[in-house]
This record gives C-alpha cells, sequence and structure tokens, in this order.
C-alpha cells in the first residue's frame, strides 16, 4: 500500500522570525506607513524556474490550508521551497499581527512569509514592499476593504504582482482579497450593497467597480464575489453580471461571476481548471444582453446559467462547459427561487452527467470497476480503515484527465492514479478527514493506454459516498 508522511508542526527552534516593524517612506510620498513583518528565513529562494501559476480564490479572509498547500505544491513542482508575501490594508483588531502569515509557516515547503500592512494608496510605490513582493513566489491579498486595493491600481505594486504571477508564482486572497483577484472588480468604494437592493437597482450609487488591474491567465470575464451562500449574495452576483453586460466591461457580450462560500476556496491551475477545497462555490453566466438594466429601474434577465461546485469538483476556465447548468431568472427584480440548487439542464465533465458507482470487490488492479465510458463521476465509500477502490480507464495520445474528489468528514482518503503495470504517476494526499483531493494528468505517449484510479483509505471510515468529478480534454 503506497504511504505518505505528514509533515510536524514546526518548532520554535526550526523557526526563524524576523521582525521588522518600522514606518518607512514609500518613494512619490512623504509619509506613507507602511509595517513589515517576516517569518521564517532571512533570505529569499533563489531559483531560476516556477511550475505555475496557481491562484486560491477564498470565501472568505482566511487561508485555507488545503488549496493553499496544493497551489505551494504546483508552483514549486513539488520540490524545494517557496517566499509569500501577505499584503493587508489594516492590521488585525485582535490576536495575532500576522494570522494568515501564521497559517502559511506550518505548510511545506514555505521558506518565509513576509507581512505588509499599507495604509495609503501610495504605499504601492514603496520600495521595500515591491522588491518583497518580486522576490516571493506568492502573494496573497488578505480579508478588508478591497477598496483600499483598488487603489494600489496603476502603483508599482500592481506590476511587481504581475511579475510574480508572470515567472510562474502565483496570487489569491481571500474575502476582499478574492474580490480583487478578478478582472472586474466589485470595489464597495461607496458603500456595501445587498441582493435585494442590487436586484431592485443595478444601477444603485453603491455598485461601483474597477477594472483592468489583474487579468490572470484563463480567467477573463469574470467578477468575483464572496461570503456567498452564508450572505445571500447570489442576486447582487446576478446584478454584478448584467451590469458588466450592459455596460461593456467584458468582452464578447458575457460576463461570468464567480461566488466562493465561506470556508471553502477555488485553486485555479495554470491550465485555468478551478479544484473547489471546501464546501461550495457557483459560477454563474449570463450570455446576452438584460431586458431591462437601467437606473432606478429592477432587474429583469433571464436565463442566467449556473454551476454549483461542490467538494472536489472542478469548472475549466480555459474550456467553458456549455452543459451541466441550471437556470434562474430575475423578473423585475424579483429572483427565481432555489438560487442556490438546480437539476443539470444536461449532462457532461462539468457538475451533472453519468455517475459510475463503484462495484465491490474492486479492491486491486484485476478487479477494477470500469470507467473506460469516460463517466462524469465516481462514487463509493471507505468501508474499511484498509479500504482501496480501483477504477480502471483508458487515455489516448494528448487526452488530459483532471479529477477532483469530494471527500465525506467520516473518513480521510488519498487519490492516486497509476499506470498498468501499477507504478504512481501522480498522487494527492492533503491531510485532515473531509478535504478534498485532485489530481491532473496528461497522456504524451503515442496511441491509447490503460490507467488506473485508485482512492484508498488513510484514516477513519464510514458508508457516506465520496465523489470524484472527472473531466477528459
Amino acid at each position: 500500500m503506497a504511504t505518505r508522511s505528514r509533515h510536524a508542526a514546526l518548532t520554535a527552534a526550526a523557526l526563524v522570525l524576523v521582525s521588522l516593524t518600522a514606518t518607512l517612506t514609500s518613494a512619490g510620498s512623504a509619509a506613507a506607513a507602511a509595517t513589515r513583518i517576516r517569518l521564517g528565513s532571512p533570505s529569499d529562494v533563489s531559483r531560476t524556474s516556477w511550475q505555475g501559476p496557481a491562484f486560491t480564490m477564498n470565501g472568505d479572509g482566511k487561508i485555507n490550508s488545503a488549496s493553499m498547500t496544493a497551489a505551494v505544491d504546483a508552483i514549486r513542482g513539488g520540490t524545494g521551497s517557496i517566499d509569500v508575501v501577505v499584503l493587508a490594508g489594516s492590521a488585525p483588531t485582535s490576536g495575532s499581527a500576522t494570522p494568515e502569515c501564521d497559517a502559511v509557516m506550518v505548510l511545506a515547503g514555505i521558506n518565509s512569509c513576509t507581512s505588509w500592512t499599507l495604509t495609503a494608496a501610495s504605499d504601492g510605490n514603496n520600495t521595500q514592499v515591491n522588491t518583497d513582493i518580486r522576490n516571493a513566489e506568492f502573494v496573497y491579498f488578505a480579508g478588508g476593504d478591497q477598496c483600499r486595493y483598488a487603489a494600489w491600481k496603476g502603483t508599482a505594486l500592481e506590476s511587481s504582482v504581475e511579475s510574480v504571477v508572470a515567472k510562474g508564482g502565483g496570487s489569491g486572497g481571500g474575502s476582499a482579497g478574492h474580490h480583487i483577484n478578478s478582472p472586474v472588480v466589485y470595489d464597495a468604494c461607496k458603500g456595501s450593497v445587498t441582493s435585494a437592493e442590487a436586484l431592485a437597482n443595478p444601477y444603485d450609487s453603491r455598485i461601483t467597480f474597477t477594472a483592468g488591474m489583474f487579468e490572470w491567465p484563463h480567467y477573463g470575464g469574470i467578477i468575483n464575489d464572496s461570503h456567498f451562500t452564508a450572505r445571500d449574495r447570489m442576486g447582487r452576483t446576478m446584478a454584478f453580471v448584467a451590469r458588466a453586460i450592459k455596460d461593456g466591461r467584458t468582452p464578447g457580450g458575457k460576463a461570468w461571476g464567480v461566488g466562493v462560500e465561506e470556508g471553502s476556496s477555488l485553486l485555479v491551475d495554470r491550465n485555468g481548471r478551478a479544484t473547489l477545497y471546501g464546501k461550495e462555490a457557483f459560477v454563474v453566466l449570463g450570455d446576452h444582453q438584460p431586458e431591462q438594466a437601467s437606473s432606478g429601474k429592477p432587474l429583469t434577465f433571464s436565463d442566467f446559467k449556473i454551476w454549483r461546485l461542490g467538494p472536489g469538483q472542478s469548472y475549466d476556465f480555459d474550456n467553458r462547459p456549455s452543459c451541466g447548468y441550471y437556470l434562474r431568472s430575475v423578473t423585475n427584480g424579483v429572483a427565481d427561487p432555489d438560487l442556490y440548487s438546480g437539476t443539470p439542464q444536461s449532462g457532461c465533465g462539468a457538475p451533472g452527467g453519468t455517475t459510475l458507482t463503484e462495484s465491490e470487490p474492486n479492491d486491486s488492479r484485476t478487479t477494477a470497476s470500469d470507467a473506460t465510458g469516460n463517466p462524469a463521476s465516481l462514487s463509493g465509500s471507505m468501508q474499511s480503515a484498509g479500504d482501496r477502490d480501483y477504477y480502471r480507464l483508458t487515455l489516448t495520445s494528448g487526452q488530459k484527465l483532471t479529477v477532483g474528489c469530494g471527500v465525506p468528514t467520516a473518513y480521510d482518503a488519498d487519490l492516486y492514479l497509476l499506470d498498468s503495470a501499477g507504478s504512481t504517476l501522480t498522487r494527492s494526499a492533503n491531510n485532515g478527514a473531509g478535504t478534498g483531493e485532485a489530481i491532473t494528468f496528461a497522456r504524451t505517449a503515442a496511441g491509447s493506454g490503460t490507467y488506473y484510479l485508485d482512492l484508498e483509505a488513510y484514516s477513519g471510515s464510514g458508508s457516506t459516498p465520496y465523489t470524484c468529478t472527472l473531466a477528459y480534454t
């Protein structure tokens, strides 16, 4: 049985703490305060190439350890370590002065984490800030106020973050930090708006946008939103999408809203595939002009296409699906009921489509359940602490397989892809019961070949089913 090692928490002796708290003068500014605290190594990693980019889009301000671990592993290619910079517009009001860096430093593959609190727009031109960012491999925007982040548009900071992504690093953030990582940003510079208010008047004065700050690969035409289900933000995202189309803020007469729930994170890989870690996320597509969207009038927009992603499920932003969605409309400011669930209109590799349920015994390659028909998902359970579920599939030359598994909280399971001889090609072994697993593999050999997916129990067991979503491109 394949095994994995779990890294222990860093001890105080193994963690070098370098703390610098000072008032720095930013270039072009008389006296803009910027506070810097660095954890870990005082020296940055030196390496010629990285394997990203990778992005974490979080539904609240906290670091999601599973998606962050996956992003770090993707960027470093499984070897070496990276430097992280956390950017915040204000200091925490209680607890640790560096909550995001505290969470990052216990992960594998981290050399250092530097936290910057920037209190003025001109801090975006601070020399030390930009040096730290450019020397890092991942930039995380903390929760808070996205209007402060939008004020950094056009400063050196914008270019510095873009340089991190360009070299194969990554970017991400939670809540306000999630908002700022979309190409069209609901900036909330004139205050926050509720779903009811936005649907009653999509041109409410509080609905303001900043566009053109960050344009990440494969992530075009998108407006992010956070705290999505907990704060009932589907309606306002619908209004944002309608506004983007009506005002021509997105190309091709289409716009997408990406709403992530609290405690959840979308990991977007270098190929544009987003995999959900956590509870749920939604992709909301408007693909035509609104029937009514004007100042002072309620929104009317028919047939928003909505994809709901559950744990381990994925959405391909590079090859955006044309199926697997459910439909909801808004009429005179009133949205259809059941905005957060629905029956997909048609099946495909996005949520929806055919599901293969395991057939026991399937504990070895010779007894593997047959997945050669390219099902959209797999379902089974870890009935014992030593259970292993095998699925046989076929890939052709140039075909890429992406698998995301939602694992219930009753057990911890690891995912492996094996070749025909049983050798491991890639694996996902995230820590913790209920933590999703995801892998991507592309066949380069000529012709077709047989492969095996192996989901095996690491700890715990139960009858609650897991669901693995498969996408072939």
